[in-house]
């Protein structure tokens, strides 16, 4: 089923009896696939750009590089910086705004410019009766209906299917630097992003990989950026030689391999995803003991590896949502793949499932734990 309009859409939900699996491109599927696919790729365009306005709006099934070549035209951006995770899901297809909105899509930029959620201005979609919905408005000034555009940021489809998504857009920025440090323990390197983010020089990015190094990114105009880096050197002095990377082609590789954890292209085991304060990172990794690993958001965020079929969620010592990313059919089949939510957390999801999918029509399987 691929529908080419919000109406078609609607009537395909609403005469549905089975389950539904939502596709976009197909970049970020998970496990095991469950219902007739809904392919939403059909739902394609840009419908409003105004570069004054800082707002774009376009169909679910717009493609992301589509999207990021109008932007560039007009010296624009995604600041939240959507990850391309085909390589190490090893998936194919085109990665569209519906998919990227309704996973809530960040990268590294999260930690200073905020998530996908915080960009979007409004929600078109449809729920599980075939009820269009309409959320949130298509300018910067309109700043009715938040609650649901930003509940539906996360639910992957759980609760509706996007057809129109409204974005706030920012303007690109001159010159970016990264700054390495290397040689660092998983406590330190905490230590040194942790200083860093808490200085007053605005980093945008802030990553550490199990081989010791350290990279923090700044960006804005080139003689703010150069400021900042030097006054930062300062500030990190006790932490060890510091490199300062500007190179813009470099800088800009660095990051997009952080971004899409590239690293974990072929590696072998469970891939895993983990959310925890970051000074609780040090401690997972230890509890763990991966094969490979790599923290962004300031440690944050835990990319890692297990061999396969192993129970991440047992094992951790601290707080934390665990997401198994890829992994053998038979560990999917066995294995969850969001973290179980807290039983009050869990009521209201439910809840909100049956007013929207009152028919568990809508990517059944991936019910429970969604953020």
């Amino acid at each position: 089923m691929k529908p080419t309009s919000e109406l078609e859409l609607a009537e395909l939900i609403a005469d549905a009896k089975t389950p539904l699996q939502i596709k976009g491109g197909g970049t970020r599927l998970m496990g095991l696939p469950d219902g007739n696919v809904l392919d939403t790729s059909g739902l394609c365009g840009i419908t409003l750009y105004e570069p004054g306005a800082l707002t774009l709006v376009a169909q679910a099934g717009t493609p992301i590089a589509e999207i990021e070549t109008a932007l560039a035209a007009e010296n624009q951006r995604l600041a939240f910086e959507p990850a391309d995770l085909r390589d190490v899901l090893g998936t194919s297809g085109t990665s569209t705004l519906g998919g990227v909105a309704a996973s809530n899509a960040s990268g590294p930029r999260r930690i200073s410019a905020g998530a996908c959620r915080d960009f979007m201005l409004g929600v078109r979609f449809v729920d599980g009766l075939g009820d269009v919905v309409k959320n949130g408005g298509r300018v910067m000034k309109n700043v009715t209906g938040y609650d649901l555009v930003k509940l539906m940021s996360g639910a992957h489809g759980t609760l509706g299917v996007l057809s129109e998504v409204s974005m706030k857009v920012l303007p690109s920025v001159e010159m970016q630097l990264c700054l390495r440090i290397k040689g660092l323990d998983p406590l330190r390197a905490v230590a040194a992003m942790s200083a860093a983010l808490g200085s007053p020089f605005e980093v945008s990015g802030a990553a550490y990989d199990v081989d010791g190094a350290v990279s923090l990114r700044l960006e804005g105009f080139e003689a703010s950026v150069r400021y900042r880096a030097a006054q930062l050197v300062g500030v990190l002095a006790e932490f060890g030689p510091i490199e300062a990377l500007d190179d813009q082609d470099l800088c800009t590789q660095i990051w997009c391999d952080i971004r899409d954890a590239r690293r974990f292209k072929n590696t072998q085991g469970d891939l895993w995803r983990i959310s925890v304060k970051p000074s609780d990172a040090p401690n997972v990794l230890s509890a763990l003991n991966p094969s490979q690993a790599q923290l962004d958001w300031g440690g944050g965020l835990i990319w890692l590896t297990m061999p396969s079929g192993t129970d991440v969620r047992a094992k951790m010592t601290v707080a934390g949502h665990a997401t198994l990313m890829r992994a053998s059919a038979e560990t999917f089949s066995t294995r969850a793949r969001f973290h179980p939510e807290p039983a009050p957390i869990a009521k209201l999801s439910a809840d909100l499932r049956a007013r929207f999918d009152p028919k568990a029509l809508l990517n059944p399987s991936l019910m429970g734990g969604l953020s």
